[in-house]
């Protein structure tokens, strides 16, 4: 298999600019996610980020997360686990409107590098969107306007711990699964590994590499073991319609039946009944016009 790819975004700004984006369009037609390194932020932030998030969950989380397992029974389980994720989570809303205010328990400083980290992700997917333009042959902007509905993108992160599972053969970290929407970015722990992608229909590892982050523009996950995980997901706006750019499909006779146009909350609703199954049956749905009362 193919290595998987790993872009340096510094390139980006030298002779090698054009070799740059051809390997991210290759990464993102061919895989569906790649990895970044010298993205802008800095090594020193994210190591803050790491250190915070794991004092959070050793210092809030970690006691309702084995009171979960105990109440559910999971440490004695016998057969395998489909409907429970060995994981312990909470969220945050950056837009449109934030609720980082509102979320208990984080300490003041953990929840304003929260803050300024979700405001650096938020630059880096849009000018992730951009360059996505740039090898789609679109005008700049294109994405980003098409994503913001009437209230603008929405974007939030989950914020993720997977303790060590003691029977990890029964009970997935993450549960295989898509992700809807537009861009998710990653931030894996920097020494732990336990993420898996799939690609070609085998499932490979992600390996760990400190300071880097995860893109994943819609292929599928999952992951186990013991380790951090923040995946913010930068997302249309409720309102947005979705559809192909006509740029890219004006002269292919029928393609309006291959693509169809729908409503990003729409899609979404049924994204949550099929979550864990893959993206071609929610597509499918789409093809078929749907009535509003």
């Amino acid at each position: 298999m193919a290595n998987f790819p790993v872009i340096d975004m510094a390139k980006l700004d030298s002779d090698e600019r054009a070799t740059t984006m051809d390997i991210i369009k290759d990464a993102c037609e061919n895989w569906g996610f790649f990895k970044m390194v010298n993205h802008g932020i800095a090594p020193e932030f994210m190591d803050t980020v790491e250190k915070l998030t794991k004092e959070h969950y050793k210092k809030t989380m970690e006691h309702k997360f084995k009171d979960m397992v105990s109440a559910n029974g999971l440490e004695g389980a016998q057969s395998q686990v489909h409907d429970l994720d060995w994981e312990s989570t909470f969220f945050l809303r950056h837009l449109p409107v934030s609720n980082i205010y509102e979320i208990p328990d984080l300490d003041d400083e953990y929840r304003e590098v929260m803050k300024e980290f979700a405001a650096k992700l938020e630059k880096l997917a849009e000018y992730l969107l951009d360059l996505l333009c740039e090898n789609l042959g679109l005008e700049k902007g294109y994405l980003k306007k098409a994503f913001c509905g009437s209230k603008g993108p929405t974007f939030g992160t989950k914020v993720a711990s997977y303790p060590p599972c003691p029977k990890p053969e029964l009970i997935n970290g993450l549960r295989a699964h898509t992700d809807a929407g537009g861009i998710i970015l990653l931030f894996q722990d920097g020494e732990v590994g336990g993420l898996q992608l799939l690609k070609d229909g085998e499932w490979i590892d992600v390996p760990p590499l400190r300071h880097s982050l995860v893109i994943n523009i819609g292929d599928q996950l999952e992951t186990d073991g013991n380790r951090m995980s923040i995946a913010s997901f930068y997302n249309p706006g409720g309102d947005s319609m979705i559809f192909p750019a006509p740029e890219l499909v004006n002269g292919e006779e029928g393609k309006e039946n291959v693509y169809p146009k729908f409503m990003f909350d729409d899609y979404m609703k049924l994204y949550a009944g099929l979550k864990f199954k893959g993206k071609e049956p929610r597509f499918e749905a789409f093809k078929t016009p749907i009535e509003t009362v």
